[in-house]
């Protein structure tokens, strides 16, 4: 009974969705199931839930801000042409077409991802794409797929708790999950040139976005070594997007002397998203060297720099019209977001995450096969690697000791498995989708079960080929 009943908001959230229940419903339905598990087989304290609720009730209205946040600036660009301008004159240096898509999904959207975190760099990347000729819904999941390095997102938190909870080192952990993700890296890049391409020209186009995989996987996995876990998500990202720039020049030959340059909204644009990064990164080594506490991280947020970028941009507070688009975005998401992150913590807390783990881990060696998707099912419940390692980690660690599997490339596995399908989860496919320019208001919601499909399909391949690389290693490594 525990175990059915530890697996049933899981399971009733996933076979929600495949039915084509609405997020908010499907996560509704999860954490309703979940108080009732802890109130028939998993008792909660008093002095346990008011933990939670202090614990993790400043984190979720952070994580909303952002949402805000990064719906608002997304909004004031596009409503002033900016983003559009910064789109043409990127498309212009790149030739468009496959090397336009994958500078976004292994440079733009992962640099600004490993600076942020919680999602936002879609809310850079998305509109990039938009200009890009393709399919809505193709720019919703493309999008959705430069989510690819996020154990480096927001500085790394996520992999910093699974490193702490594991007992191993930050920066070694960070390594070994750079070489990790060459698979994942590999099979987004394929994925979106494939989606990217016409049908006579996808096998060049898909060894492009193989190559491009390796390169970004290369340069993060450098810059770990170089500067550490913190900076490498950004420093391998700036890598790649500094390269696909440079080879769409190449491509682009003579005619990138009739190329139009960027215009002052573009280098306005440009300097927001600047602004926001530079705010972020300065802020939060002010924080760190000063040694702040509590609140006073804040000052490092996205919650914060976002709302001053888009500030900035506007010169000002934002026109009525774009306050009430975002507000309309904005009611869409950030619902599902906040129900999933409460499902998330209410599983860790109660021992109904541990209880599914351990459950698995009854199947002796198979289940060193099982744990990526366990690592997986963390990150698209809380639609976070912060919160799929702060479920899983430890117990999975306990696993590998037990198993007398080498923990490192364990922890690894599951660290990368943990972050890969956040970018499946309802929270963020709903943010891609209401992210997306043009269109009636409904048609964003009409996508969304392609999009949700789409994607799914595409991480969970890459979550079965990690599984079997973990089957390997666990053989290869004492």
């Amino acid at each position: 009974m525990y175990l059915l009943l530890s697996a049933l908001p899981v399971l009733a959230v996933i076979a929600g969705l495949l039915l084509g229940l609405r997020s908010l419903f499907a996560a509704l339905l999860g954490v309703v199931l979940a108080l009732a598990g802890c109130v028939l087989a998993f008792p909660l304290t008093a002095q346990a839930a008011l933990q939670a609720v202090t614990g993790w009730t400043p984190v979720l209205v952070e994580v909303l801000l952002i949402v805000g946040g990064g719906l608002l600036l997304s909004e004031v660009l596009r409503a002033a042409g900016a983003q559009k301008a910064l789109a043409q004159w990127v498309m212009g240096r790149t030739g468009e077409g496959v090397g336009a898509v994958l500078l976004v999904v292994h440079g733009v959207t992962p640099f600004a991802e490993s600076l942020t975190g919680f999602g936002i760099g879609i809310t850079i990347g998305i509109p990039l794409l938009a200009h890009s000729g393709l399919p809505a819904r193709k720019i919703a999941v493309i999008g959705l797929l430069g989510l690819c390095a996020v154990p480096w997102g927001s500085m790394g938190p996520g992999t910093l708790i699974a490193a702490t909870m594991s007992g191993l080192s930050f920066d070694a952990l960070g390594v070994a999950s750079a070489w990790i993700s060459v698979v994942p890296m590999v099979v987004v890049g394929v994925a979106a040139a494939w989606l990217a391409s016409d049908s006579g020209r996808r096998g060049a186009a898909m060894l492009q976005g193989a190559l491009s995989g390796l390169l970004l996987a290369a340069s993060i996995g450098l810059g770990n070594m170089l500067a550490g876990t913190s900076a490498a998500g950004a420093l391998g990202a700036l890598v790649m997007t500094v390269l696909w720039l440079w080879l769409g020049r190449l491509g682009a030959g003579s005619s990138i002397q009739a190329a139009a340059p960027l215009n002052a909204l573009g280098w306005r644009a440009l300097a927001a998203y600047g602004l926001l990064l530079l705010g972020v990164l300065v802020a939060g080594v002010a924080v760190r060297a000063m040694q702040w506490s509590g609140a006073w991280h804040l000052l490092a947020s996205p919650a914060v720099w976002l709302f001053v970028a888009a500030a900035w941009f506007a010169k000002g507070l934002p026109a009525t019209s774009s306050v009430q688009r975002v507000w309309h975005s904005w009611r869409q998401v950030a619902p599902v977001t906040g129900l999933f992150i409460v499902l998330g913590v209410v599983m860790a807390v109660s021992g109904m995450a541990a209880q599914l783990a351990h459950a698995l881990a009854q199947g002796g060696s198979a289940y060193v096969f099982a744990a990526p998707f366990v690592g997986a099912l963390g990150g698209f419940v809380t639609g976070s690697n912060t919160g799929a390692n702060a479920m899983f980690a430890a117990t999975q660690a306990e696993i590998a000791q037990a198993l007398g599997v080498a923990v490192l490339p364990f922890m690894a596995v599951h660290n990368v498995s943990a972050a890969l399908l956040l970018m499946a989860s309802p929270g963020k496919v709903e943010m891609a989708c209401q992210l997306v320019p043009g269109g009636a208001p409904g048609e964003a919601q009409a996508q969304r079960p392609w999009v949700q499909s789409t994607v799914l399909l595409i991480t969970m391949a890459a979550v079965l080929l990690m599984a079997v690389l973990n089957v390997v290693l666990s053989m290869a490594l004492p």
